[in-house]
């Protein structure tokens, strides 16, 4: 089997949705299904669904290989640091796949990030402000910080053709329609998704260039300028849209697709263990 159609046969062995439910159980049901956890059990999900191949999953990536990465591509690059223990530490950590060489690759790194609490306050009827007369509070800022460890993995994956950064977005900071929400005494709030006082989805789209957000941006783009091609790599945004929390099955999906396309642009250089170790036909 040629390697083209090796990452044909990866795109191929799994559906979008199937079976994350029966494998992850009422875990990944649950409103409270926190990300690590469920990378977690992708992790595992990924070793049951392409047995051949050797996976592994990390909490944190130093800066000190952030900069040997970059040291490879060019030795002027990775020449600063000034905190030798210094890491980042992604919500739901690293997933990793060792190809045909030996060498660790990424396939999936995952963060979910909530900010804005507006929808369980209302319904809880609690007021805020300075008076605690308010039934909205004024978003802050504190999405942006997830920024850095975007720019971090883009620096450490920076010779790779792939990107498999995924952001889940929840909270009424997020939403992308009108929410109405019932007080405890019966009013209701209407909570306005493109309102500046709430909306901050656009503090984040600089990191997938605007491009669409709950969709799988893993395969670097390559966009020509003049005599010059310059690659992107943009992280897949995900929002439920209606400010609500994530259910642990469908950030598994989105995880499996995004993990399952890194694969298939490693497919060349995972030939060897799918093949069996044998050159080839695939098992």
């Amino acid at each position: 089997m040629s390697k083209k159609n090796q990452s044909i046969r990866l795109t191929r062995q799994h559906k979008r949705r199937k079976g994350v439910v029966g494998i992850f159980g009422r875990e990944a049901k649950s409103h409270d299904a926190e990300v690590s956890k469920v990378a977690l059990l992708v992790l595992g999900m990924l070793k049951q669904e392409f047995p051949l191949l050797v996976f592994r999953h990390r909490k944190s990536v130093s800066k000190k290989e952030i900069n040997a990465a970059l040291q490879k591509i060019d030795k002027e690059l990775g020449q600063t640091l000034f905190l030798s223990n210094a890491s980042i530490k992604p919500d739901g950590g690293i997933i990793e796949v060792k190809d045909d060489n030996g060498d660790w690759r990424i396939v999936l790194v995952a963060e979910a990030k909530h900010q804005g609490k507006d929808i369980e306050n209302i319904e809880a009827g609690k007021q805020v402000g300075k008076k605690n007369n308010q039934d909205i509070m004024a978003a802050g800022n504190a999405i942006e910080r997830a920024h850095k460890n975007i720019s971090e993995i883009a620096n450490l994956m920076l010779a790779e053709n792939h990107f498999p950064y995924v952001v889940f977005l929840e909270g009424s900071n997020f939403m992308t329609h009108d929410v109405v929400v019932t007080r405890p005494d019966g009013r209701k709030v209407t909570l306005t998704y493109n309102s500046g006082e709430l909306n901050r989805l656009d503090r984040l789209t600089a990191a997938n260039y605007g491009m669409p957000i709950n969709a799988n941006l893993c395969k670097n783009r390559f966009v020509n300028r003049e005599d010059s091609c310059l690659m992107l790599q943009a992280a897949s945004i995900y929002t439920q849209g209606n400010g609500r929390r994530w259910l642990g099955a469908d950030m598994a999906a989105v995880m499996m697709e995004v993990a399952k396309t890194s694969l298939q642009m490693l497919g060349r250089d995972l030939f060897m263990q799918l093949s069996g170790g044998k050159q080839g036909t695939a098992k």
